[in-house]
């Protein structure tokens, strides 16, 4: 396609400066994905682009890719500008949270209509989304958002039985990232499992089992939250090798 423009939807899930007056905005697209592009002069008082493409912006683009690596931004509208998140700290904390997990869960220039619907009707949510808890990253849409995420890169957490021998009359224990799932006792000690209750067992199960929209109204317990995040943390390093900078801000 080098050479060629084309339009399509995106999420602007970072931007970075770019000498004085451009940025470089990591994207994932509805077409391509991941996608890296240049917006010239976006940072003048005057552009053409004026806020359209500040993190977290749903926009309509057109972009151009020639020969190297960045592809160019040549015109943006706004689809949803998601204001009310990127203007109050907790909403726009976890935002970038589930900005970052994308960015390292999909990585590659392909497309993915399950993961670009998520992270768009993740976004919805988010505008009107109350704060449910003290930390950002414990808040039970982002944790739900994260963990739906795992299971469209394939890293689909196992709850429902022990991941390890298959046991469906076990009480799960721990929580296994090689194994891919919960344990039973006896494999939590062969696997050296996370330690978890049972309330975190439930959680992290209703938190995959139900729409995004009712993660706030879940009620879920504080240590519910703190092994589902463990979870997550765990899943992003044994499966991708990193940790989430947003997590640990």
């Amino acid at each position: 396609m080098a050479g060629r423009a084309y339009s399509t939807e995106a999420v602007v899930l970072r931007s970075i400066r770019l000498g004085e007056a451009d940025r470089v905005l990591h994207l994932y697209t509805e077409a391509h994905g991941r996608v890296g592009a240049v917006a010239k002069g976006v940072r003048k008082t005057m552009s053409r682009f004026g806020a359209r493409l500040e993190p977290l912006s749903h926009v309509d683009l057109v972009l151009h890719r020639g020969r190297g690596e960045l592809e160019t931004v040549t015109a943006a509208q706004l689809v949803r500008s998601h204001r009310e998140a990127r203007e109050d700290y907790y909403r726009f904390s976890v935002g970038m949270i589930g900005a970052e997990a994308m960015l390292r869960l999909f990585s590659e220039e392909e497309a993915n209509e399950r993961a670009f619907t998520a992270l768009t009707r993740f976004l919805d949510l988010l505008d009107k989304t109350p704060h449910a808890v003290d930390r950002p990253t414990h808040d039970p849409l982002g944790l739900a958002f994260q963990l739906k995420l795992l299971w469209l890169a394939g890293y689909l957490p196992h709850v429902t039985a022990c991941a390890e021998c298959g046991a469906k009359r076990e009480p799960l224990v721990g929580y296994s990232t090689r194994a891919g799932g919960g344990v039973c006792a006896p494999c939590a000690h062969s696997t050296e499992a996370l330690v978890m209750t049972a309330d975190g067992i439930a959680g992290i199960e209703t938190l995959l089992a139900q729409p995004l929209a009712d993660a706030a109204g879940l009620g879920l317990s504080e240590r519910a939250l703190q092994d589902a995040l463990r979870v997550v943390t765990a899943s992003y390093e044994y499966h991708g090798g990193f940790r989430l900078r947003t997590l640990s801000a």
